[in-house]
């Protein structure tokens, strides 16, 4: 990895062009070197769970100040992609994490414990390899009719069908998906796109708004057509934005409610 030259302070410093890196040159050195981290993350260098290098190491690797480095983890660390865990250093984030593999999933109940609710059962309707259609395509950065991982399923809880989901994945990336993975994976499914396919979501941005259901809809949900339904479409990113999973999910309200923490 390329290294930058010696500075103690965030005096803008071009970044080399070796690294194949988005930050703008003459950006703030922190963004710099966090860009370079950033880089490391992506290329795979440190997996999810496992400790990055110290500050200190850091430092002298990019021959900056501990400071700057430790700024720059301050960001990775406010993003969810680092967690810094006292007295052992800082790791890299993963879906496995208990504070972090729901961080994607809004829906909790209206009554009791959010965390003691029993994870959802899930029911694969179908997980097979498509031809994109246009607008799936063009979510996820690919050409029409590039090959995607479709998947359709009803996420359960307490034995209510609560959530209808269509899922489209990039077919490169996941080829060999398949619908036991799907259903029997025991923990959260970015979970295991990292572990089984090396793909971890880092950020998602999502559309909501009210729908009524559609007949076949309503039936998977086991509702009536007049039930009124959150729809919330969520395009999630990789590292460097990306998009690596188109979600759609039908989310019923009757029990749940979908929240939001805005800082």
């Amino acid at each position: 990895m390329p290294s930058l030259p010696l500075s103690s302070s965030d005096n803008p410093v071009a970044l080399p062009s070796a690294a194949g890196l988005s930050v703008p040159a003459f950006s703030p050195l922190y963004q710099q070197i966090k860009g370079l981290i950033l880089h490391s993350l992506q290329a795979g260098e440190w997996k999810p769970g496992e400790a990055i290098p110290s500050e200190m190491e850091l430092a002298a690797r990019f021959r900056v100040s501990q400071g700057t480095v430790r700024k720059a983890i301050d960001d990775l660390a406010a993003e969810n992609l680092v967690v810094r865990r006292q007295g052992k250093g800082t790791f890299v984030a993963t879906h496995a994490e208990q504070q972090v593999q729901y961080r994607f999933l809004r829906l909790l109940p209206d009554h009791g414990d959010a965390n003691a609710e029993r994870p959802a059962q899930r029911h694969i309707i179908e997980c097979k390899r498509v031809r994109a259609n246009a607008e799936v395509a063009r979510s996820l950065g690919l050409r029409a009719a590039d090959p995607v991982m479709q998947v359709r399923r009803v996420l359960s809880f307490n034995g209510v069908a609560t959530i209808l989901e269509d899922i489209w994945l990039p077919g490169t990336s996941f080829k060999s998906l398949n619908a036991e993975q799907m259903a029997n994976y025991p923990g959260p499914t970015y979970a295991m796109f990292e572990l089984d396919f090396g793909v971890r979501m880092v950020r998602a941005a999502e559309k909501i708004r009210a729908v009524l259901p559609e007949p076949e809809q309503a039936d998977l949900l086991q509702i009536s057509p007049a039930t009124p339904l959150l729809s919330v479409e969520r395009l999630a990113y990789t590292y460097n934005d990306v998009p690596m999973e188109l979600r759609r999910g039908l989310y019923r309200t009757d029990s749940h409610h979908y929240r939001n923490d805005l800082s």
